[in-house]
């Protein structure tokens, strides 16, 4: 059971050898940019019915997307989305043993406001509370906060020092000042610490050379991008990012972000599959999604931008795990095979498809010896 130890907190209360999470459920839409009526809704009463149902089946986190405004489309694409500090107090109120982060941007809430929410949800969690720290990308979410977004490596600088302060906030019993170039904080006083005595687990999934150095030198955990295809690479880079992280003292988990649809057959799956993501996938929030990013046909040969279009359909670039339940824990297998400590994966409709995952794949993985056997 949670104790709010560090290796509590690091090992996700858990001691199972392949992490899994729920990735995206604060958000409409989930991470599906479908037109499909049964995708999911994001409400607070699926979401709360998710985490619980989670819960039981032994899930070992919930991660959100911090979203300020949706994308357009028919659907407006995750244009309803719940605060994730917030929306994680709620969920660890009501569950037991989940991890619950809250994503949240660095550069658009005050250091000393974050880490005070921090230890509510914390201690409202006893010690179940993660951050995702993310420097931001979208400009015109920005512009909501009337902030001017600083270029790529700035903003690395100003989110170490916001993550100085937030810690300092956490660890310090004394009044004291935070003299940064950025931040700066007059006789600050932060109680209670955080539950236990120890600290939340801190993630970033920062994917460019500098956001990876962020990651390794101030976070617990760092998100990837990974394709089957191509998992030598993928076990190639967590080897790198673990050996930097050693270099300097520290350890760091590696994890990544998949969509999976599971059904009895390969052939279903596949089918719908087809069905969500190309047939009925929201093309028009697709291509705002990608014009945001600044990726346009223009600059792409026609079958490259093809390809991308169709990765951003499916979970904005997640990896897609499709198939049987023996094909989806033998896909599993591999990222664990590759060295990923574990994966954050999506559903189009959460609370409908995961009774069927964790009764038809969870057992498979326990087999496998990568998961303990369903709670």
């Amino acid at each position: 059971m949670p104790d709010g130890s560090m290796a509590g907190r690091l090992s996700l209360y858990s001691a199972h050898r392949l992490k899994l999470g729920l990735f995206g459920a604060n958000c409409s839409s989930g991470r599906a940019v479908t037109l499909v009526p049964e995708r999911w809704s994001g409400s607070w009463p699926d979401c709360l019915r998710l985490a619980v149902m989670a819960d039981e089946a032994g899930i070992d986190f919930m991660l959100p997307v911090g979203r300020w405004k949706g994308y357009g489309g028919d659907t407006d694409y995750q244009g309803a989305t719940l605060e994730t500090v917030t929306w994680a107090a709620g969920l660890l109120a009501k569950t037991k043993r989940l991890t619950v982060f809250g994503t949240v941007h660095a550069p658009l809430i005050h250091p000393v406001i974050a880490a005070k929410e921090f230890v509510t949800a914390d201690h409202i969690g006893e010690g179940r509370f993660g951050l995702n720290v993310v420097c931001g990308w979208n400009e015109g979410e920005f512009e909501m906060f009337g902030v001017v977004q600083r270029d790529h490596e700035t903003r690395y600088d100003y989110a170490e020092e916001w993550l100085g302060a937030v810690k300092a906030m956490w660890g310090r019993a004394d009044e004291f000042d935070f003299d940064g170039n950025y931040i700066k904080l007059k006789h600050v006083r932060a109680k209670p610490k955080p539950y236990g005595g120890t600290r939340p687990i801190i993630m970033n999934a920062g994917a460019s050379p500098t956001g990876q150095a962020f990651a390794v030198r101030n976070c617990d955990a760092l998100f990837i991008a990974t394709k089957l295809a191509t998992l030598d690479k993928s076990a190639q880079h967590v080897r790198d990012v673990t050996a930097l992280a050693r270099q300097s003292g520290r350890e760091i988990a590696v994890y990544t972000v998949g969509v999976v649809t599971c059904r009895k057959t390969t052939q279903e799956a596949e089918d719908y599959y087809r069905h969500v993501m190309v047939d009925h996938a929201d093309w028009s929030a697709v291509d705002e999604i990608l014009a945001l990013k600044d990726i346009r046909a223009e600059r792409y040969p026609a079958d490259k931008f093809r390809r991308l279009r169709a990765d951003f359909a499916n979970g904005m670039g997640g990896l897609p795990i499709v198939g049987s339940p023996d094909a989806v824990a033998a896909d599993l297998a591999k990222l664990s095979a590759a060295g990923l400590t574990g994966i954050a994966v999506s559903f189009v409709n959460y609370a409908d498809e995961l009774p069927y995952f964790c009764a038809e794949v969870l057992p498979r993985l326990a087999r496998l010896g990568l998961r303990e056997t369903c709670l």
